[in-house]
């Protein structure tokens, strides 16, 4: 099963959209989603995970209390909130490391350190739980996967990019993560009505007589 990246990102944003996160937070899942896939990374599989996670129910106990050296919420935070947060604040990596506890779902920040570093022309190493990713902007240096959940991430400046991973130009999710972000697509549809019924395509009855 493959599709293409443009799909791939369609598909991601009604789903994120129906699991209950904003249009906005949808557009940016979609996005990182689709970058991931283009690493040959399982965005889909990751985006899935998450959506399963049910967070944007409580979306303030899963966001940063505040913004400073070291980020925690309430619950397990949600790379959805930190993650855009990380690229609206990568001034901050000019003077220091900032340090992530307790994240859901890490992969999907690696999208948005990437858009950071690109930002701030420079190389970023980031940690999680032990495991370092570098990425320039463009490139990455990453592992397959990541766990569901990790206690700590550490994104810093500076790192090399020894062996980045080869760029996909099509996504290839696992029919079961496709399946799963489908159904949550699906709660964005729009239920048919009679009239509607009766006006699909084929229906042969016209309203100009």
């Amino acid at each position: 099963m493959n599709f293409s990246l443009n799909e791939m990102e369609a598909t991601a944003k009604r789903a994120t959209r129906g699991a209950g996160y904003s249009w906005g937070q949808a557009e940016e899942a979609s996005k990182a989603a689709r970058w991931l896939c283009a690493q040959g990374m399982d965005g889909a599989g990751v985006l899935a995970g998450l959506l399963e996670q049910g967070l944007a129910s409580d979306s303030a106990a899963h966001r940063p209390g505040q913004i400073d050296r070291l980020w925690l919420s309430e619950r397990a935070l949600c790379p959805l909130s930190a993650g855009p947060l990380l690229s609206d604040a990568a001034h901050l990596l000019k003077t220091g490391p900032v340090e992530m506890r307790n994240v859901a779902a890490p992969a999907l920040l690696l999208p948005f350190a990437c858009h950071a570093a690109r930002l701030l022309k420079e190389v970023l190493t980031i940690e999680i739980d032990g495991a370092q990713m570098m990425t320039d902007g463009e490139r990455l240096v990453a592992p397959d996967s990541l766990p569901d959940t990790v206690h700590k991430v550490v994104v810093t400046n500076g790192g090399a990019l020894t062996t980045p991973r080869k760029q996909n130009a099509r996504a290839c999710p696992d029919p079961q993560d496709w399946c799963v972000l489908n159904r949550f697509a699906h709660r964005t549809y729009a239920p048919a009505t009679e009239e509607s019924r009766l006006l699909g395509a084929g229906s042969g009855l016209s309203d100009n007589d």
